[in-house]
């Protein structure tokens, strides 16, 4: 029984890898006709969006979506920044505008620290490709309202507000935020939002890490003196493991630190964490995470494909600030995960899935919310690596 077993785990991990060897198309083509298919599909999606609402996810046959103070509200535009982008569609341009309006009113919203997913990712694209100085304005008055939630004794921005739980929670998934802090400042902003970003990347690095690279969820600070009172998780398997997207953020962090800083510690964490990522035993073959690199039950545990997504992302950067066998390791595991995640395990057929681009993502498991759906912000770091590979690589 036990070889029988493992035979069937092997099959699954390697089953993927295997499919996308034999019929991979060359990676020019498979993204072109990748942003031409997500033009089609999320003119779907946008079809199942109520007024004033962004959507998140698909489940049991019906479309979910959120208030825009939900983290995730800037997913949507930002994905159809990325479309139009590639493919010039101007009716993806006319959504993406009106997505845009819908959660301007967060800018100045200060209720946690998710500004940088909320507003970066959506008018931050926006801005990149039109270059609206109304689209610059409400980046730098987020990140402004991003700053409020900054606790100097702490040397951190709090993630959550305070409660039965958690006094000062800082989580590894707010290192994304950091890249507005950076950006409003080296764009005309407020010099303390990159001091504060550089500040804040320090006392994670210092805190959140354990020796093998691998992140904490959470830690938790006394605010009157700044002490670690915990460390934790909230949506990982355990407090001592390692969940696969909380490892996708601190990756994705330190490289875009990185990025603005060129500090050697940042680049170093980073590879790191990359390190640990691709050589974990429990990574399968297709380089597409369990939900949590020690869930319970591997290899039969959720898939995580918004993981795999980020992971890509940030490898894809990660590989521009290196060279050589490094290089080519952080290029090649980026590529299986394109090949994997474009590939029918995680892929889904026009008109279905709510109209979003991937299947099996995992938003958080222990508390039975978003188990194997689709994510809006699997599909936004998906589009973000095909498009960054089309920059760096083709």
């Amino acid at each position: 029984m036990k070889k029988t077993n493992l035979a069937v785990a092997l099959l699954i991990l390697g089953s993927s890898i295997s499919f996308a060897q034999t019929t991979r198309k060359p990676m020019g083509q498979l993204i072109n006709d990748e942003f031409k298919f997500a033009a089609e599909q999320y003119k779907i999606l946008a079809k199942n969006i109520p007024e004033g609402k962004t959507p998140q996810s698909f489940e049991k046959g019906k479309s979910i979506n959120y208030d825009i103070k939900w983290w995730c509200s800037g997913f949507y535009s930002g994905s159809l920044w990325y479309i139009y982008e590639q493919t010039k569609d101007q009716n993806i341009k006319k959504e993406a505008e009106a997505a845009l309006k819908v959660i301007e009113p967060n800018q100045s919203y200060t209720g946690n620290h998710d500004l940088g997913f909320m507003m970066y990712c959506s008018f931050g694209n926006a801005y990149r490709l039109t270059g609206k100085a109304e689209y610059k304005a409400v980046i730098q008055r987020s990140a402004e309202s991003l700053a409020t939630r900054y606790r100097p004794v702490v040397k951190s921005i709090q993630s959550w507000n305070k409660s039965k739980m958690w006094e000062c929670p800082v989580i590894i998934d707010n290192m994304m935020n950091l890249e507005m802090m950076n950006w409003a400042s080296d764009n005309g902003g407020d010099k303390k939002y990159k001091e504060i970003a550089v500040t804040h990347a320090n006392t994670t690095l210092k805190n959140h890490f354990r020796p093998d690279f691998s992140s904490f969820h959470v830690v938790d600070y006394n605010p009157q003196t700044g002490e670690v009172i915990k460390k934790a998780t909230w949506q990982g398997a355990a407090n001592c493991s390692a969940w696969a997207r909380g490892q996708g953020w601190a990756l994705y962090g330190y490289t875009m630190m990185y990025r603005f800083t060129k500090d050697e510690n940042y680049l170093k964490q980073a590879k790191g964490i990359a390190n640990f990522i691709l050589n974990h035993p429990n990574l399968p073959a297709d380089k597409i995470p369990f939900w949590d690199f020690d869930a319970q039950g591997i290899p039969f545990a959720k898939r995580d494909a918004s993981a795999g997504a980020l992971i890509a992302s940030a490898l894809l950067e990660l590989s521009q600030y290196t060279s050589g066998s490094e290089k080519t390791t952080f290029k090649s595991a980026a590529e299986t995960i394109i090949y994997s995640l474009s590939g029918s395990a995680y892929h889904a057929k026009l008109g279905e899935n709510g109209g979003f681009l991937l299947m099996h993502s995992t938003g958080a498991y222990p508390l039975n919310s978003e188990i194997d759906v689709p994510l809006i912000y699997a599909d936004y770091y998906y589009l973000e690596a095909l498009a960054r590979y089309k920059k760096w690589y083709l």
